[in-house]
């Protein structure tokens, strides 16, 4: 992993300077962590805030982003004004990342920068990402792509270079809990931000509040299922006080992309 490690520095050193569309997850936020190791204040993260990102995520971008002393942008984007993402097709991922990815543009001429960076590992190309498809037509560069590190690698390199997020629980942004073809909305997506804060603020650490109508499916981690289950009479009442009428536990636990499934039974 050192010499992946080394690879991705050189990556930037020939760079000269980036804009790392920087959610605050764990592989965004390393990349941003090596970028500005390397390049300083020639290295710029940038934050895409919109209904879709939850308040939490937000503000772990920002407490992050200081702790790493990272240049910092948060910049607003309005891919819910797009019906193509509205109507949330099984590409939406393709229009929002479209989105980000001509903000990003857009600011790195501003600020006069060099290349467009994101947070794309090796083990995201087996998976069903729209997003990969936009980030090719805006000319993204993905540097741990490049430098062949999966997600487990860079995990562990986060832990060696000492940062706290190193085992930070995947996150995806509040429309990824809507069923394809069901609209998204704010007042959706706002209804899934507030249970899921609820989750947390009982302790879950892994959480995803899958939106089906009246009905909130609450995944967490196999570890907290047991957890989940002592608690039902507080998670029921976390989902009604969201505008919930029922509230069900998933017993498979969290996976990444569970609503992915609905593709395979379709297709």
């Amino acid at each position: 992993m050192s010499d992946k490690l080394e690879r991705l520095r050189q990556l930037f050193t020939e760079m000269g300077s980036v804009l790392v569309a920087y959610s605050g997850g764990l592989d965004s936020a390393f990349v941003l962590k090596v970028a500005t190791d390397v390049l300083g204040e020639r290295a710029v993260g940038l934050t895409a805030v919109s209904p879709s990102l939850s308040p939490r995520e937000r503000q772990d971008a920002e407490r992050i982003a200081t702790l790493l002393g990272a240049r910092h942008l948060v910049v607003d984007t309005h891919e819910l004004d797009d019906p193509g993402y509205a109507a949330n097709p099984i590409n939406r991922c393709f229009f929002c990342k479209s989105e980000l990815y001509r903000t990003t543009t857009r600011e790195r001429a501003r600020l006069g920068l060099a290349v467009v960076v994101n947070g794309t590992n090796l083990d995201d190309l087996g998976d069903y990402r729209p997003g990969l498809e936009a980030a090719r037509e805006a000319g993204v560069r993905s540097p741990l792509v490049e430098a062949e590190l999966t997600k487990l690698e860079v995990r562990e390199l986060a832990r060696t270079l000492g940062m706290d997020v190193w085992d930070k629980p995947a996150a995806a942004c509040l429309s990824s809990r809507i069923p394809y073809g069901t609209p998204v909305t704010r007042e959706r997506l706002a209804q899934i931000a507030v249970l899921e804060e609820a989750l947390h603020g009982l302790g879950f650490r892994q959480v995803r509040v899958r939106h089906h109508g009246e009905l909130a499916r609450v995944e967490v981690s196999k570890a907290e299922l047991s957890r989940a289950f002592d608690l039902r009479d507080e998670l029921v009442l976390a989902g009604k006080g969201a505008g919930y009428t029922f509230v069900t536990l998933d017993l498979a636990g969290y996976r990444t992309g569970s609503l992915n499934e609905l593709l395979r039974v379709l297709g």
